[in-house]
Formats: C-alpha cells, structure tokens, sequence
C-alpha cells in the first residue's frame, strides 16, 4: 500500500477499535492536548458490540488485583471515576457493594488473603460471618464472606456512547482495517472499502483483534489473543438477590467464577462459564471460524494452556454442556435457586493474551513500536479502568507526536 503521497495527515492520532478502550483513549487525546485531530476506526456500525456491550457491567473496586499492578492502580482509579462520569452526564448507574463468599473451609486462607490485598489497594472491605451474610443478602449461604462497598454497576454501552461523542474525534463505524504502511513519519492504514486514512501516530484498541492488527503493522507482539466464551443465564426470580454475590475465585486463572450481579435494569445475571471460542466473536457454540480456530491452535501457548489447565477446563465445559451442573454451581452460593430459574442469556468473549509459554497475562498489556502504542491485554476489568487506561495511552500517543 502506499499510503504516503503530499505527506498530508488525515489526522494526528488515528484509534483502531470503538469499544471502551478506544473511545476512552480518544475522548483522553481531546482533554490532554486539545486541538489533536483524532479518528476512530470501528468495523461495527456503532460502538461497544463486543467486550464493552456484552458483560455483566460491573463497575470492579481492584480487590482481586496485585498491589501495584496496572489493574491494581487503574481499577481502585477507574471505579470512582466511573461513578462521578456516569452521575454527570446521568447515566445509568448504582453502587452497590459485593459479597465474595466462602462455601467450603479450604477456601478462607484465599478469602483472607483477599481481605488482606483489598486493604493494600485502599479498598474498604469487612469481613463476615455467617450469620452477617444474611443481613446483606438473605438467601445467600456461606460460612465467611468479605463485603467490598466500593463496587457497583453501570451500563457501559452507554459509557462508550458518551464517550464517542464527547471525545470531538472523528468515529468512522463499518471501518474494517485490511492494511498498515508504517513509515518513519506516519501511518497509513487502509480499510476494508479502500479508503486510506493518514496519520501521525496510530493506537491498535482492536480487542479481540488486537494481535492481529499488531502483525499488520509489521510488529511481533510475543502473545496472541486466545478467546474465551462467557455463557450467561438470567434469574427467572430476581427478588433472590439484592445486589453482586461472588465466589472465592481460584487465583491461578483470571476468571472469577460463575456470579450473580444485579444490572441497572433490575435484572440478575449469572455467570459466566468461561470456555474456549471458537472464533473471536464466537458468541454461539456452533460459530466456527476456522481461519481463527486454525490460527489458536497453532499457537504452543495455546497446547500448554490445554496440558496445565486441563481438569479446570474439564470442569467449565461440563457445566457449558449441562444446565444440571450449572445450576449445582449456583446452588454453593444461592439454594434456592433451581434449573427452571435460569434462563439462556446473550454470551461475551474475553480477549485473553496468551503468551507462547502458555502463561495467561493477568496484567493489563501496553506495547510500543515506532508511531505505535498496542492495548494488547484489556479484559475484565478494563471497562472500569477505562478512564485511567486511556490517559495512559493517550499520554504515549502523545509522546510519539512529540518524538
């Protein structure tokens, strides 16, 4: 492609992708250093249809997090900054607070010890005892839990809509990049229809793409996007719980478990049941792409998730392929709740970085090459910390407009 002619710039600051990410990264450029021309590049018609739109819109307090760690930091941040954004501008919203639940003894050292990592990221949690967890959530039953008060809900849809149009940037929707020409002063990406956009710098927000986009702008980003299928139900009797009701999640794997979050619409959700995609946006079980399917399973990280994490994988697939199962799952947490209670909700996929080790990035994932910043790990709880991760990728952007 040769996308430099005159060496006029469309814009300074050309966004891949029009989800949170991006458009935080965009409405950040705009409050950073006004006047920066920006542009986003979405292949979808509208913004958030993939992570952003499809999750559970938990507004996270960075109690699971390592201390110090981006998601830490970015989290306990992004969560009041949430909250101020959507009161502001009246967004749907509430802050609810969560219970994270220990069902069985073996799990109190973990829930102590997340007791213990709230309380080293500032985060205001109280633990209890049984008798305490039914003050906050009647039918729920455990032997300890811990309450987290910072944590809420929110509808980030909206969020990113907000975003788009607060950001002043240029937002092309069905905008499928194909190509990138990178020079020593610019970008050049051309899009599925053949236009051509040029700019100074370019941010890959790409997602469950991201790794690829990456490769076409002629970097190596060391991992690849491995997706993973959240199944969700919804409660048919949504008076069983007022609030968010987690379990004591396994810390070997970046999923927290199947949970129960009461939405801004008044609805519960439970879930998700993580299992692997078969294709990026592999929403129902019998999408196959098998271009993506082909690409996964030739990378080793992939094989080496498959040998270390196998008996854990077992056991998410039986619950995928059986309500019965899924349904015992929930039952540790909230009796009363029977098969007939859950019904199928619209799944999500979580764009997860796999390194070539087999190791699931746990951190958020920020790379730089010449004129290039990649977002290439932003999973949950990249929605919550999307303010603070914007300004960070647009205070690099930035830098390479200055460089």
């Amino acid at each position: 492609m040769s996308g430099f002619g005159s060496g006029v710039f469309d814009c300074d600051v050309l966004v891949v992708g029009g989800g949170i990410i991006g458009l935080s990264t965009a409405y950040a450029l705009s409050r950073a250093s006004p006047g920066t021309r920006v542009t986003v590049l979405e292949k979808e018609p509208g913004p958030a249809r993939h992570q952003t739109g499809r999750n559970s819109g938990v507004i996270h307090s960075g109690v699971y997090y390592r201390p110090g760690s981006l998601k830490a930091r970015f989290a306990v941040r992004g969560a009041a900054e949430m909250v101020k954004l959507c009161a502001e501008y009246g967004l749907p919203h509430q802050v609810t607070g969560k219970l994270i639940v220990a069902t069985d003894r073996s799990e109190l050292p973990r829930l102590h010890a997340l007791a213990q990592r709230g309380r080293e990221n500032g985060i205001p949690v109280r633990e209890l005892g049984p008798a305490q967890i039914g003050a906050y959530e009647p039918n729920v039953r455990g032997i300890a839990a811990i309450h987290v008060g910072t944590t809420g809900v929110c509808d980030y849809g909206a969020v990113a809509g907000l975003l788009a149009g607060a950001s002043g940037a240029e937002v092309r929707y069905g905008a499928r990049v194909t190509a990138v020409d990178r020079r020593p002063w610019g970008v050049a990406v051309r899009t599925a229809d053949g236009a051509v956009v040029r700019a100074r710098a370019l941010v890959n927000c790409a997602g469950l793409h991201c790794d690829a986009v990456a490769r076409l702008a002629g970097d190596e980003p060391g991992m690849r996007i491995v997706p993973f299928r959240g199944e969700y139900y919804e409660l048919a009797r949504p008076e069983l719980v007022r609030g968010l009701v987690y379990p004591v999640p396994d810390p070997a794997f970046p999923f927290l478990g199947v949970h129960l979050t009461r939405g801004v619409d008044g609805g519960v959700h439970v879930g998700p049941n993580a299992v692997p995609a078969l294709a990026r946006e592999g929403y129902g079980r019998l999408v196959v792409r098998p271009g993506e399917l082909a690409g996964t399973l030739a990378w080793p990280g992939t094989w080496a998730i498959a040998r270390r994490h196998w008996r854990y994988g077992a056991g998410e697939l039986r619950r995928s392929l059986s309500k019965p199962a899924f349904t015992e799952a929930v039952r540790r947490l909230l009796p009363a709740v029977t098969a007939a209670d859950l019904r199928p909700a619209p799944a999500g996929v979580r764009a997860q970085a796999v390194l070539r080790d087999g190791t699931l990035v746990d951190d958020f994932l920020i790379r730089e090459a010449p004129r290039t910043v990649h977002v290439l790990n932003a999973p949950s709880p990249a929605a919550t910390a999307s303010l603070p991760i914007g300004r960070e990728v647009a205070r690099r952007a930035l830098a390479h407009l200055a460089g």
